[in-house]
C-alpha cells in the first residue's frame, strides 16, 4: 500500500470512528435491533383479539418495528449528555454515531412507521399510527424523566396492541391493551433505577405486579396454551426480579429490565391464545428464546 493510499485509509477509519459514517453494527446497537422482536406481538395480540389477524397484520406489525426503532434512536439522541456520564460506550457517546445522524434516524423511521401502517391498514391504522408516534417523541423528548414516565412508555405498548386491532372492534382489544400496558409499566419502572440500583421496594411492587399481569393473560381461557405461556412469562421474568429483590443493585436491576423486554412475546402469546388463536400464541411467544440470543451481542436496553 502506497503512502497516500494509507492516509486516505487512515483517514476513512478516523472520520468512522467519529461518527460520520457508522457500520451497521452501530446502526444495529442505536436502535436496539433484536429488542424489536417483541414488537410483533402487541400487533398481533390485538388483531387476534379484534378478529383482524390476517395479511395486513404483517404490515402492521412492521410499522410498529419500524416506530419502535424511531423511539430507541430518539432515546440516545435526546439522553445524549446524560450517557455520556452513564452510558459512555453507547453509540453516541462514544463517538460512533453523530448526534445529527441519529436524530436523522429517528425521523425516517417514524415517517416509514406512520406511512407503512397507512399503506397497510388505511386511515383507521393511521388514526392510531399517529398518536402512537406522537406518544413515543413526547416519552423520548420530556415525559422520560418525570413522574409520568412509566405510564407515558406503557400507553406507547397499548397503542401497538390498538393498532393491530385497527379496522376491527377496537373494544374486544381492550383488556390486552392494558394487559401490555401494565407490564410495560413495570419494566420501565424498574429502567429508571438499572444505573443506580434501587430499594428492595421497587422489585417487590413491580414483581406483584408481574404475577398479576400473568394472571390476566391467562384468565377465561378454556384452553391450556394461555395459562402454559403466561407461566413461562411469569417465570422468565419473575426470577430475575426475585434476585432483584434480594439484591437489589444495578446489574441485577438491569438484568430484570433486560428479562422483561426479552420476555414480552410470551405474555403477548399468551393473550393471543387467548384470542382463541393458540398456534398463532405459540409462533408469537417463539420470539422469546430468539431475543434472547440475539441479546448476547446487543443489549435491549
Amino acid at each position: 500500500m502506497s503512502d497516500s493510499a494509507a492516509g486516505s485509509h487512515a483517514t476513512r477509519r478516523g472520520l468512522a470512528s467519529t461518527g460520520s459514517h457508522p457500520s451497521w453494527r452501530d446502526l444495529v446497537e442505536l436502535v436496539r435491533a433484536p429488542a424489536a422482536l417483541s414488537v410483533p406481538g402487541d400487533v398481533i395480540a390485538g388483531a387476534a383479539a379484534a378478529g383482524r389477524l390476517g395479511p395486513r397484520t404483517a404490515g402492521l406489525a412492521g410499522a410498529g418495528v419500524l416506530l419502535y426503532w424511531a423511539g430507541m434512536a430518539a432515546n440516545d439522541w435526546a439522553d445524549r449528555d446524560v450517557d455520556a456520564v452513564e452510558r459512555p460506550e453507547r453509540p453516541i457517546p462514544s463517538g460512533r454515531i453523530r448526534p445529527e445522524t441519529a436524530l436523522g434516524v429517528a425521523v425516517g423511521l417514524t415517517a416509514a412507521g406512520v406511512a407503512a401502517a397507512g399503506l397497510a391498514g388505511g386511515r383507521r391504522a393511521l388514526a392510531v399510527a399517529v398518536p402512537l408516534a406522537g406518544a413515543v417523541w413526547a416519552y423520548d423528548l420530556g415525559l422520560k424523566a418525570t413522574p409520568a414516565g412509566p405510564a407515558a412508555m406503557a400507553a406507547c405498548r397499548a397503542l401497538d396492541v390498538l393498532l393491530g386491532a385497527s379496522g376491527g372492534r377496537l373494544r374486544r382489544a381492550a383488556w390486552p391493551a392494558a394487559t401490555v400496558f401494565a407490564h410495560t409499566y413495570t419494566v420501565t419502572a424498574l429502567s429508571r433505577s438499572e444505573v443506580a440500583g434501587a430499594t428492595p421496594a421497587l422489585p417487590a411492587a413491580t414483581l406483584a405486579g408481574t404475577a398479576a399481569v400473568a394472571a390476566a393473560a391467562a384468565v377465561g381461557a378454556r384452553a391450556p396454551v394461555p395459562a402454559a405461556l403466561a407461566a413461562v412469562y411469569a417465570v422468565r421474568y419473575g426470577a430475575p426480579q426475585v434476585a432483584a429483590l434480594r439484591n437489589p443493585d444495578a446489574a441485577r436491576v438491569r438484568a430484570s429490565v433486560g428479562a422483561g423486554i426479552l420476555n414480552l412475546p410470551a405474555l403477548q402469546g399468551a393473550l393471543t391464545a387467548r384470542a382463541g388463536r393458540p398456534l398463532a400464541g405459540l409462533a408469537v411467544a417463539a420470539a422469546a428464546p430468539l431475543a434472547r440470543l440475539l441479546s448476547r451481542r446487543v443489549s435491549p436496553t
